[in-house]
């Protein structure tokens, strides 16, 4: 099991802990090395991850759909962010890493709910282009990670190469700090207890959105910033799997798996754990066994310099289990970085490892996660473990008991 430590969440002056500082530090740094190391000469986003990694500011959840935020990385120059309104004033007396100034109001129309004939993109677009004239870089191409159409035709029209810039800052945020590994693990050390919880509360009489309401509390109440998405799945519902939860009531003998998808400090994770209420039967407990064996398939192979192929060669083909195609699978046997977003390199699957891998390196964070349909044609197995890449193999940071199917308040 992992020794990777999860400190408790406050600062204290008698433990080193995370240090934000130098979390800070370490995220700029990777994201100037990869600027320097592509042919842009700037970066422009928008994805909220992507803008808390360059400039380690963050506003609330409801600013993640709105395309609403906006930073950019010049070579040799500081990061500007613009953000909501009043949010930049905030930043300008909270944040003092950023350079004065270089916090500023921005708007751009909330998705076209302000037509573009209003003039707030091409203002914007005006000031990006200034500042990359300004640092002597309007001449080069600019990476741009996600945007509304409007703002790439801008972009466009005043001269600007457009290229991709989600590739450069994913090349960025692959490989983990330490701090950050300790952010994850605080994360999965979260999950750990709400799965107790759920484990004590999952009896029958008791519904999926009920689970999913006890797993949102507990977790804000440890300090989560962000419960993206739960998925509590049982009985019928759980083959094939439909990726939600609903108002199902819980039955004596249901298979129920659960994911648990949530951030501390912006640090994801990704946990899946399977139960069965009071009794199991042999269909569900094979399945369970087989699910087990696929992860750890896996997991005994990371290390350096593996490749994803390898990974994804010992889990099942689609049609094994059911389903017509990769295409159809994805996601069930899967493997995906874990990081400020939910979804990072590498992301490992019969889809696209085989044909296109990559070598696994030191200090990746990813999450395996595997899935068996049980015989019974309803019950299924859902297993997911998140593993940190160590130079003497994988660390598992997931430690709620999974070795064996759980069962809960048996009979």
């Amino acid at each position: 099991m992992s020794l990777t430590p999860s400190p408790g969440r406050m600062a204290v002056d008698f433990e080193e802990r995370v240090d934000y500082d130098r979390l800070r530090s370490y995220r700029l740094a990777r994201a100037r090395a990869a600027l320097d190391a592509s042919e842009l000469g700037a970066l422009l986003v928008f994805d909220v991850n992507n803008i808390r990694y360059l400039t380690s500011t963050m506003i609330g959840e409801w600013a993640r759909d709105k395309v609403a935020r906006y930073a950019l990385l010049m070579r040799d120059r500081e990061p500007i962010v613009w953000d909501f309104g009043s949010a930049a004033l905030h930043h300008e007396i909270y944040a003092p890493w950023l350079q004065p100034g270089n916090s500023r109001p921005g708007m751009l129309g909330l998705r076209g709910s302000v037509a573009p004939d209003a003039g707030l993109i091409a203002r914007a677009v005006a000031e990006i282009r200034s500042e990359l004239a300004a640092a002597g870089v309007a001449d080069l191409p600019i990476g741009v990670d996600i945007a509304e159409l409007p703002m790439v035709l801008e972009l466009q029209r005043v001269g600007l190469d457009v290229r991709d810039g989600q590739q450069v800052m994913l090349d960025a945020r692959q490989i983990k700090s330490a701090d950050e590994i300790a952010l994850l693990s605080t994360a999965a050390a979260m999950v750990d207890g709400v799965y107790q919880t759920l484990s004590e509360a999952l009896k029958p009489g008791i519904r999926e959105n009920e689970l999913v309401a006890i797993a949102n509390k507990q977790l804000y109440d440890m300090g989560s910033d962000d419960v993206e998405a739960i998925n509590a799945v049982s009985g019928e519902r759980c083959n094939p799997h439909p990726h939600n939860f609903s108002d199902r009531l819980i039955r004596p003998g249901d298979q129920a798996f659960f994911d648990i998808i949530q951030s501390y400090m912006g640090y994801r994770t990704c946990y899946y754990r399977t139960f069965v209420v009071g009794r199991a039967t042999q269909p569900q407990k094979d399945a369970y066994t087989q699910c087990r064996e696929w992860i750890d398939a896996a997991i005994d192979l990371v290390r350096p310099g593996v490749s994803t192929d390898q990974i994804a060669r010992v889990w099942p083909k689609a049609e094994d289990f059911g389903f017509d195609s990769e295409m159809a699978a994805f996601g069930l046997q899967f493997g995906h970085g874990l990081g400020l977003a939910l979804h990072e390199r590498p992301i490992i699957s019969r889809l696209n490892s085989l044909e296109h891998p990559m070598e696994l390196q030191e200090g990746m964070v990813f999450a395996l996660e595997t899935y068996c349909p049980a015989s019974d044609g309803v019950s299924a197995a859902r297993i997911e473990e998140e593993i940190v890449v160590t130079a003497d193999g994988p660390k598992v940071i997931t430690l709620f008991p999974a070795d064996e199917l759980f069962v809960t308040n048996p009979y």
